[in-house]
């Protein structure tokens, strides 16, 4: 098996020496015209005279075929920006890769437009076209080559400026200049996700100690009225519902106006925002614990209730106001969690999540009324509901963690360990689980209860659920939660997130650019975040793709953090907001190793394909 693997290792390094030595095409460049006064536009027929049977591919190859032709021009002080235009290619599908391709046979022509500089110096400059292509025939394909084609450009002001005519059948590739990001995939799905997720919460923050012992009286205040019209009951219960929407809505409003989506973006990392949360979290977990109990003061309550207790409209809205601000205990931590998950999103998710939220608390008590009579199919209140909340503050304790590890790795202080936070998690998810199956003594599980299936059932889940956290501790990947997680340091040998086959510098992009000058490498800079979950997100599950992997090996990888409190963060999104107009992370951009951007992709992407062309751009 050895020798085999010598053998192919010989054979591709043969191919590639036979590949560069046996090249079926030859490049010159000529200059239309010549001499040029600053300022002006040269044309450069760039011409490829290929030997019969061979083929080169276009430069609008599609990805995931043979590799497509790439053209663009050397570093030139004279130079200010250029566009590459290429003839009309013969398209035909290709029985090898299974898809339509477009070749170039014979002698192809391709133009590039060059723009000299208004302050260009006089004198002679050589202009040169750098190539890199794959050629095929009918029987085999070479590796893909680069070539240099050059020409002198004499720069005369006295020089005539010749009109610049594009032949009919010729198209533009791309500006020389640097190219707008590649469109990343509209974040619609996330957005419908998002809100569903929101949804989701305001349904089942219906089953909190909090708010379910409340809907029988509720529902009787509405079913018992005087006028005893079924339509006055549902008028008055979507009333209800109404106060309960504008009170949480209220608070995401209040978000999104206080801060702005950019403020928003800021203070997703901002160390103290996300102390403030771990704080929030840490005295809703305790307090469901029972440690202590959370409460609206009474003063504010009881003023409001005597205002909803004259009845009428206003009464019923305020009646809303005041049930949502009595059920806070309970449904304080799926806001506080919603509210603390749309700061890093920006935009209008804060007030959308709230809608969303509110909506999902609501929607039970509108439909109780108008089919009261599933009021008596409904679980009755008992000790199942102290059980809910136990188990709610240990997942909300868990959820703390989250924060404090964003606090951690913004302030660099290397205490909570992906080891340590997994741990952690272990524990508190294994600890609800043993508390549901009667081995850890807490309010609602009394010695002798009998073990229900579903208390069964959700006990194992929660248990099971800590022990595949175990494998992120040594190496493993966690999938989905890598986004959560803090990511392995690079002293620990971790596998996970595959830092082991890909290297990054860090805050190195001048360094990065002359190691990728000496190496003949491109650029690919990450501006990341410590505390960015969709950062985490894709270099664990992203950049592990061995198609993608494989790819970013072919680069000088850098990631530049914009989100931490040194300098280099604060430098990181100057020159990231400078180049691109954005602040956002995670942002991605390739640079030649004279620093001009070939390509950038913005935001998160759960598409391999889109993220691989983005890749292929600069192939």
């Amino acid at each position: 098996m050895k020798a085999a693997y010598l053998f192919l290792a010989v054979l591709l390094a043969a191919g590639s020496t036979f590949a560069e030595k046996l090249d079926p095409a030859k490049w010159s460049l000529e200059l239309e015209p010549p001499a040029a006064a600053p300022g002006s536009t040269v044309t450069a027929r760039l011409e490829a005279k290929i030997e019969p049977g061979w083929h080169l591919y276009s430069l609008t190859t599609p990805a995931g075929g043979p590799i497509p032709t790439t053209i663009r021009l050397a570093d030139n002080p004279a130079v200010e920006r250029f566009r590459v235009l290429e003839p009309k290619p013969k398209r035909a599908r290709d029985p090898v890769f299974n898809l339509d391709v477009e070749t170039y046979e014979g002698n192809p022509v391709f133009l590039i437009e060059i723009g000299t500089k208004k302050d260009a110096a006089a004198g002679p400059s050589e202009v040169a076209a750098e190539v890199r292509y794959q050629m095929c025939n009918d029987r085999l394909c070479l590796p893909p080559v680069k070539r240099r084609a050059a020409a002198a450009l004499t720069i005369d002001a006295s020089a005539t400026a010749a009109a610049v005519q594009i032949p009919a059948g010729y198209t533009e590739v791309r500006p020389g200049t640097a190219p707008p990001p590649v469109k990343a995939p509209a974040d619609s799905q996330e957005l419908g996700f998002f809100l569903l997720t929101a949804f989701g919460f305001g349904l089942a923050a219906i089953f909190t100690p909090c708010v379910f012992p409340m809907i029988p009286i509720t529902m009787s205040y509405f079913l018992n009225r005087p006028s005893g019209s079924r339509r006055e009951s549902i008028i008055q219960a979507a009333i209800f519902c109404a106060g309960i929407i504008v009170l949480f809505s209220g608070l995401g409003l209040a978000a999104t106006a206080a801060l702005g989506p950019f403020g928003i973006v800021q203070l997703g990392s901002n160390p103290w925002v996300n102390g403030f949360i771990a704080a929030i979290f840490l005295a809703f977990g305790l307090s469901l614990l029972g440690a202590f109990e959370i409460t609206i003061p009474s003063p504010v309550l009881t003023r409001l209730d005597r205002v909803s207790q004259k009845g009428g409209t206003a009464g019923t809205l305020v009646m809303g106001l005041t049930f949502s601000l009595a059920s806070f205990a309970c449904v304080g931590p799926f806001v506080g969690t919603l509210l603390a998950g749309s700061l890093q999103s920006g935009g209008a998710r804060p007030l959308l999540g709230m809608v969303a939220f509110a909506a999902g608390l609501a929607l039970p008590f509108f439909v109780l009324a108008i089919f009261p009579s599933y009021l008596t199919k409904m679980p009755k209140s008992g000790g199942w509901l102290a059980r809910v909340k136990v188990v709610m503050g240990f997942v909300i304790l868990a959820a703390m963690l989250k924060y404090v590890s964003s606090v951690d790795q913004v302030l660099q202080w290397n205490f909570l360990t992906r080891e340590r936070f997994l741990a952690l998690w272990i524990v508190l998810f294994a600890m609800a689980g043993l508390y549901l199956l009667g081995y850890v003594r807490l309010e609602g599980v009394s010695k002798d209860e009998p073990l229900g299936l579903w208390r069964l059932m959700i006990g194992m889940a929660l248990i099971g659920f800590a022990i595949s956290l175990i494998p992120g501790m040594f190496g493993g990947g966690l999938g989905e939660l890598d986004a959560y997680v803090p990511p392995p340091s690079a002293a620990s040998g971790s596998s996970a997130g595959g830092e082991a086959s890909l290297v990054w510098m860090k805050n190195q992009f001048p360094q990065a650019l002359e190691t990728a000058k000496r190496e003949e490498k491109l650029v690919l800079v990450n501006f990341t975040g410590y505390a960015c979950t969709n950062c985490h997100w894709m270099k664990g599950n992203m950049f592990t793709r061995p198609e993608i992997r494989s790819t970013m090996r072919g680069f000088v990888l850098v990631d530049l953090y914009t989100d931490g409190t040194d300098e280099a963060s604060r430098q990181n999104q100057e020159f990231e907001e400078k180049m691109f107009g954005t602040i956002a992370i995670p942002y991605y951009a390739i640079f030649e190793s004279g620093g001009k951007v070939i390509a950038s992709f913005p935001g998160l992407t759960r598409n391999p394909q889109e993220f691989l062309a983005f890749l292929n751009t600069a192939s």
